[in-house]
């Protein structure tokens, strides 16, 4: 059995076709991680949320950003804003199916087996693995509950940028979501910058990239996990610091990347697997 990780397919369906038969996937024998952003931007969100889902058991996938900003829209507590691409979903006469099934995905998986994680953005500094996982579990477990649509209208915002273990309500949901869906920058304490996405070195002062935090923990917080990542286009495939990033900028004419966690190679001799994008979004 090979175990891959994708980057973010951000609805490129023809992309994640051409990659899987470049990896000759056989969901009899493999399986396959995705990093979240099944949806949104790119042309077919509809048949990628399809395809993943039929994939059952074989595929495990965790929440990005624009999969909860659909179903944030599928409710009525978000509008569709003029960059998305997810009117095909709404209208299709399996949504609530395909939504039901996107709402049970989890936002961290963790195999101790293999010692990898993946979230869709990141950790912050002062989290250990299993405190992290404890944190997902809660705003998944309101994600599952009948009052799902309360929890969606009240992840929006920027603050509290902090955490608090003593945090309570909405802030505290609010800072979980956003560092498992959005963070790229933080700065020394911990503290989320959710304002810039460009790439390493271009940030403003005081910031760094949280794996380069994460990874210089001292004590308990260090870790042997790697941890599997996507949602930043701008910094790339980026394998070194103890991560896995593979958003390589898909919708953005870059390429689909899958990466082999577990397989026949040597894991000296992974390497990653790409595929070219055409171009689906343009800078505004």
């Amino acid at each position: 059995m090979t175990v891959y990780a994708v980057g973010d397919v951000q609805g490129d369906y023809a992309a994640l076709l051409t990659l899987f038969d470049r990896i000759d996937f056989d969901a009899s024998r493999d399986q396959v991680w995705f990093t979240g952003d099944l949806v949104n931007r790119g042309p077919a969100s509809l048949e990628v949320l399809r395809f993943v889902r039929d994939l059952g058991d074989s595929a495990v996938t965790v929440l990005g950003n624009h999969d909860l900003h659909l179903l944030a829209i599928a409710h009525g507590v978000r509008s569709l804003k003029s960059r998305d691409t997810v009117k095909d979903v709404l209208d299709a006469p399996d949504r609530d199916v395909l939504l039901t099934w996107l709402r049970q995905r989890p936002l961290m998986v963790h195999d101790l087996e293999t010692g990898y994680a993946m979230v869709h953005a990141g950790l912050l500094p002062q989290w250990q693995i299993t405190e992290a996982m404890e944190l997902a579990a809660e705003v998944g477990v309101l994600l599952k509950g009948p009052d799902y649509p309360v929890l969606l209208a009240n992840m929006y915002g920027d603050s509290p940028d902090c955490w608090d273990p003593q945090l309570e309500g909405w802030d505290r949901l609010r800072v979980i979501i956003n560092t498992f869906t959005r963070l790229r920058f933080c700065d020394p304490d911990g503290r989320l910058f959710l304002q810039y996405n460009g790439p390493p070195g271009s940030q403003p002062d005081g910031l760094l990239p949280w794996f380069k935090l994460r990874r210089g923990s001292p004590g308990p917080h260090s870790t042997d996990t790697t941890i599997v990542f996507g949602h930043w286009s701008a910094l790339g495939l980026h394998c070194e610091d103890g991560v896995l990033g593979l958003d390589s900028g898909c919708i953005w004419g870059g390429h689909l990347t899958a990466y082999p966690l577990l397989g026949p190679a040597e894991p000296g001799d992974r390497r990653p697997i790409q595929v070219p994008c055409d171009r689906t979004q343009t800078a505004v």
